[in-house]
């Protein structure tokens, strides 16, 4: 009896593990041959409703990609040159050629992003923030892809919170309310961030200031 629990088991282990999402590691050959050192960010595409999102989000993606030892031109001033250039719309600098934007900047790469959603759903006693983001890397010398990535981050009000009775419903509807008020939008933008960055397998490998540079090829 017992025999046959274990082997119940193992195979359950073993239905559960095939069902559960396998990892790939990306491709970094175009990469690894680019050998970027530099990396130009130009304002996100936002696709949700929030108009506040592209600046908010600009604020959180150069420092992990300046901690994966990347020069990382200043956002604002990036931002700005732009506009005074006649490229004030996202959709404009995403169409326009990487390498043109490349000669303007003198960087290596150019990293592109779109906002996929940055919401928060609320439901008088829950609210779900979420954050979605697609990150594509182009090289500024070919206009070639040199990785893509996209990364989600979702914060629900009521995780862990299992107070019960009246005054447990009003705390879960004030948070809820505290919640969509202000979600916190700019934490999961930066946990996703990191995430897309920093991952081994699917991230960015180190750049030349990083002391793995070059030598984290197992991982990438």
């Amino acid at each position: 009896m017992r025999k046959s629990s274990l082997v119940l088991l193992a195979i359950l282990a073993l239905a559960v593990a095939a069902c559960a999402p396998v990892q790939r590691k990306y491709d970094y050959k175009e990469f690894r041959a680019a050998d970027p050192k530099s990396i130009l960010i130009v304002p996100a595409i936002n696709k949700s409703v929030d108009v506040d999102a592209p600046d908010y989000f600009l604020s959180t993606i150069s420092r992990p990609i300046g901690e994966r030892g990347y020069y990382v031109f200043p956002v604002n001033l990036t931002k700005r040159l732009m506009e005074d250039d006649g490229l004030s719309d996202a959709d404009m600098v995403h169409a326009n050629d990487p390498v043109v934007l490349g000669k303007m900047f003198g960087s290596d790469a150019i990293m592109y992003v779109s906002i996929e959603r940055w919401d928060a759903r609320y439901a008088v006693l829950s609210t779900v923030v979420t954050v979605d983001l697609a990150y594509t890397l182009k090289s500024a010398k070919t206009g070639q892809t040199l990785w893509k990535h996209r990364e989600m981050r979702t914060f629900d009000s009521q995780a862990g919170n299992s107070g019960g009775g009246i005054a447990g419903l009003i705390a879960k509807a004030i948070v809820a309310a505290i919640e969509k008020a202000s979600p916190r939008y700019i934490p999961l933008a930066q946990q996703a961030n990191a995430g897309a960055v920093g991952r081994a397998g699917t991230g960015l490998p180190a750049g030349p200031q990083d002391p793995a540079y070059k030598s984290d090829i197992s991982q990438f």
